[in-house]
């Protein structure tokens, strides 16, 4: 759509409010980063590798979870249905807010329903400064479909 078609179709003062619109887009779209921001982000992307801190339900015995602070950042509701038993529960756009209430001396094993979203807090839990955060492959979903805390078991049983 045109300026021209919107004087036309609106009159003066959508084109005016339409260009003013235009005007503050630059400004809205160019947002920088700052330099300490734009440095943690830097150095995360080095650290990190394609698999970096995911772990797969087939990959922890049952009584390690024990050793893990288990975090489910989905929300309450899901959260209440089911979970991984002995989980502590922050929804994931809070839980960057709420970090102080998380161990930094233990491992932090974060799941959501597929993984997307504790992937996001265990980055910004990392750049943070905690430096052990793992996410679990697949989400609760998958976990429970390997078997949940008996996934380890199964899978060294179906090796042999």
């Amino acid at each position: 759509m045109t300026l021209k078609f919107l004087a036309l179709c609106a009159g003066r003062l959508a084109a005016s409010a339409a260009l003013s619109v235009f005007a503050v887009l630059p400004f809205v779209a160019h947002a920088q980063l700052d330099k300490a921001a734009t440095e943690a982000l830097e150095t995360y992307f080095e650290f990190s590798d394609y698999n970096s801190g995911t772990i797969a339900a087939e990959q922890i015995p049952a009584e390690d979870y024990k050793k893990f602070y288990v975090l489910d950042v989905r929300d309450a509701g899901q959260f209440a249905k089911e979970h991984i038993p002995g989980a502590s529960n922050i929804e994931w756009r809070k839980v960057f807010a709420e970090r102080a209430k998380l161990p930094k001396d233990k491992t932090i094993l974060a799941y959501c329903n597929t993984g997307s979203f504790s992937s996001q807090v265990a980055m910004a839990l990392r750049m943070a400064g905690y430096e052990n955060v793992r996410i679990l492959h697949g989400g609760y979903g998958e976990w429970k479909a390997r078997g949940g805390v008996d996934a380890h078991a199964r899978a060294s049983k179906d090796r042999k």
